[in-house]
């Protein structure tokens, strides 16, 4: 890891650049406000860890009541199990021996979970578990719209069951894994309340056949950022897993706010230093390579300046009207339109508060992708 952008305690000019910052009185009010929302829906928060694969982050919605974390790679559960917490659920299938054989070593150190939808991921998991005599939750994965992994019926989905049952007392149905990750950016909360009616009605449809085979189905989990409140609302989902609303993003932002839906603001900004000045253009020390631009360019926090294009290392920024004056020197905030592929790109979070740095959270799960 390399050295970090900043110290504790340095003013926001000292910050040095491409810097990733994290607004802690923003994110604060925005753990707060989805716990406060979770809590009184009497259900469970668990926390996306691919948001910001970062552990500090974690510990501290931990602290603010979330159950646990969730995360989508085996690497990422271990970085956070070595980190110490002791609940973590891998959403998404997991395939071949060797992530197997990673996964069953977590069993002795936390509640670990993991999602299947078919049997070979369930026959590589149980060898594993077996080998080492420890135990492993699994959840059922079924698609709910997302038409990505995950079954869609109820016979398939008692099928699953009946074979992890077979593996007992290594391996326990959890019960389910229910995300529609195409509803999170429906633009309209009308679009949105839909989806989410119909993924609820089919996860409790595959929960009711799964109970009458025999099979507890104590828990089916879900949700992201854009939809939560309306999986809390179903009364079907026990938990939750939103990621982004931590941090938030340009993407997130754009999507029509339902009022009754707990308020979020942007925690998460890059920091750039202005190194060009000419007369219509200027040009920021960060690219590509600095933030992620899948969902589209970065918003520059700067008035009168809209972005023109980036590059690997370079951002350029162009007039659109009265402009603020901008010097070589000059640092500048720009907000990402996707959090999670930006997050991944640094190897630290500078946490600041007004204008000093407060603390420095390392990226300890970047990169986690097997």
């Amino acid at each position: 890891m390399i050295a970090a952008p900043a110290r504790v305690g340095d003013a926001f000019e000292a910050i040095d650049t491409p810097a990733l910052l994290v607004d802690l009185d923003a994110f604060e009010r925005n753990v707060a406000a989805a716990q406060a929302h979770v809590n009184a829906c009497g259900a469970r928060l668990r926390p996306h860890g691919k948001a910001h694969r970062c552990s500090t982050i974690a510990m501290l919605q931990i602290a603010a009541g979330a159950t646990g974390v969730c995360c989508q790679k085996v690497g990422e559960a271990e970085v956070f199990v070595a980190a110490g917490i002791a609940d973590v659920l891998v959403t998404n299938v997991v395939v071949g021996e060797s992530k197997a054989r990673r996964l069953a070593a977590l069993g002795p150190r936390a509640r670990v979970a993991v999602c299947v939808d078919s049997l070979l991921q369930i026959e590589q998991i149980a060898s594993a578990v077996r080998a080492l005599d420890t135990h492993l939750d699994l959840l059922i994965e079924i698609d709910v719209g997302n038409r990505r992994c995950g079954v869609d019926s109820p016979g398939e989905a008692v099928d699953l069951a009946r074979a992890i049952a077979a593996h007992a007392p290594w391996l326990s149905l959890r019960g389910l894994q229910a995300y529609h990750g195409k509803a999170q950016h429906l633009r309209s909360t009308g679009e949105r309340a839909v989806a989410i009616g119909k993924a609820a009605a089919q996860a409790a449809l595959i929960a009711s056949a799964l109970r009458a085979d025999g099979h507890e189905c104590a828990e089916v989990t879900g949700a992201g950022t854009g939809t939560y409140p309306y999986e809390l609302a179903s009364g079907v989902y026990t938990e939750v897993q939103p990621g982004s609303y931590a941090l938030m993003d340009l993407d997130y932002g754009a999507n029509q706010r339902d009022p009754d839906a707990p308020p979020t603001t942007y925690a998460l900004s890059l920091l750039a230093t202005v190194i060009t000045v000419r007369c219509g253009h200027a040009v920021l020390d960060c690219g590509h390579k600095s933030v992620a631009i899948d969902s589209g360019a970065p918003r520059v926090e700067l008035g009168g300046w809209r972005v023109r294009g980036l590059s690997d290392e370079h951002t350029v920024i162009e007039k659109s009207g009265e402009a603020e004056a901008l010097a070589v020197g000059q640092k500048v905030r720009m907000l990402p339109g996707h959090c999670d592929p930006t997050v991944n790109l640094h190897d630290w979070i500078v946490a600041t508060r007004g204008e000093r740095v407060e603390a420095l959270w390392p990226v300890d799960a970047r990169g986690a992708s097997f």
